[in-house]
């Protein structure tokens, strides 16, 4: 578990602080024309307990795409941390845009005086995600984010009922994750790789993959 600098376990909150704070441009995913994945990097302005901001200008494609689909996926990357989130977006037009130009004080270089009313706004507000960090290799460590979700799964590896405790996971996981001490097994979400080496080694099948309410 990561913690804060208040000395807490990191939530969603601190994690969209570090996409907003820390790392700012993040490469954005729609759907372009021709029907293939279109990328482009926009700036990630403002959080808050309804979601992440960000603008874009009403004439360009990406606005189009935005307001056609209402639904992105994002990835933000700073040294060997990362933020990455895919969900549903609204647009709240010149809401926050004043916000937005104070609190990043480079836009009005960009977008002078009255310029500005070429942007409108962008609220990620129900995504999920996670937070992935290689700082330490040996002890690699991930964290669900989630959005304006009253409920959510996990995704990732998991043992059943039917293991036995013999320790083959162990043995094939480079992040060595895996709890012997108790049966079944248990694999610590917040280490493990998604590598997938487990599975096979597994002589009675024990190891699943897929998604868990949490």
């Amino acid at each position: 578990m990561k913690i804060n600098e208040g000395g807490t376990p990191m939530h969603t909150s601190d994690y969209l602080r570090i996409l907003i704070e820390e790392i700012h441009s993040a490469v954005i995913a729609t759907i372009g024309p021709d029907g293939h994945p279109q990328t482009r990097t926009i700036d990630m302005m403002l959080w808050d307990d309804r979601g992440v901001y960000f603008l874009t200008a009403k004439g360009k494609e990406f606005y189009k795409q935005l307001m056609e689909q209402r639904y992105i996926a994002l990835s933000a990357t700073k040294e060997k941390y990362a933020v990455s989130l895919r969900g549903k977006i609204r647009n709240i037009g010149s809401e926050k845009l004043d916000e937005i130009f104070d609190r990043n004080p480079y836009m009005k270089g960009i977008y002078p005086e009255n310029t500005r009313t070429a942007l409108e706004v962008f609220c990620l507000y129900e995504a999920e995600g996670e937070y992935f960090d290689i700082s330490d290799p040996s002890h690699i460590f991930r964290d669900q984010i989630h959005i304006g979700q009253d409920s959510h799964s996990q995704y990732g590896y998991w043992i059943e009922a039917s293991c036995t405790g013999c320790g083959a996971c162990l043995a094939a996981c480079p992040q060595k994750c895996i709890d012997l001490s108790r049966t079944p097994a248990v694999i610590d979400q917040h280490h493990c790789l998604h590598c997938g080496r487990c599975v096979p080694v597994c002589p009675v099948k024990a190891v699943t993959k897929g998604s868990k309410n949490s």
